[in-house]
C-alpha cells in the first residue's frame, strides 16, 4: 500500500511540473517556476524572467538551476546552452545576436565569431 501512495505522489509531482521547448535545439525544458522570484528560493531575485527548477542535487531548497528564458528581442523560448543563447544584460537567442551584431560590444561579437569558426 505504501508503494502505491508513493507512486501516486510521484505521478502528481510529475503532473505539476511545467514544460517548454527551446526553439533552436528542441530540448524540452521541465521547470518548476517561470519568473524572477522563485517561491522556493526567497533570497534570490533574477535579472530576467527565467525558467527555473529546484536543484535536485542540493539538500532541501538550497539551490536552483536556471534552464532558459525568452529572447528579449524575438520572444522565443531558448535554453541557456552556449549554442542557443547568451546573457548580456538580458537573454538573447544567437540568431538575434547575429542579426543585431552591430548593437553588441566587441567582446560579444568576438565570442560569436569564435563560436561560428568552431562549428
Amino acid at each position: 500500500m505504501a508503494e502505491r501512495n508513493e507512486s501516486r505522489e510521484n505521478h502528481r509531482e510529475e503532473k505539476q511540473r511545467l514544460k517548454c521547448k527551446c526553439f533552436l535545439c528542441n530540448v524540452e525544458i521541465v521547470y518548476d517556476y517561470c519568473g524572477r522570484k522563485p517561491p522556493f528560493k526567497k533570497s534570490v531575485v533574477l535579472m530576467e524572467d527565467a525558467y527555473v527548477m529546484k536543484d535536485p542535487f542540493s539538500s532541501g531548497n538550497a539551490g536552483i538551476i536556471i534552464l532558459g528564458s525568452r529572447c528579449s528581442l524575438c520572444g522565443q523560448v531558448v535554453c541557456v546552452g552556449q549554442d542557443c543563447s547568451l546573457f548580456y544584460t538580458r537573454r538573447f537567442c544567437l540568431p538575434c545576436v547575429k542579426n543585431q551584431e552591430q548593437d553588441f560590444p566587441d567582446e560579444i561579437r568576438q565570442e560569436i565569431k569564435r563560436k561560428e569558426s568552431s562549428t
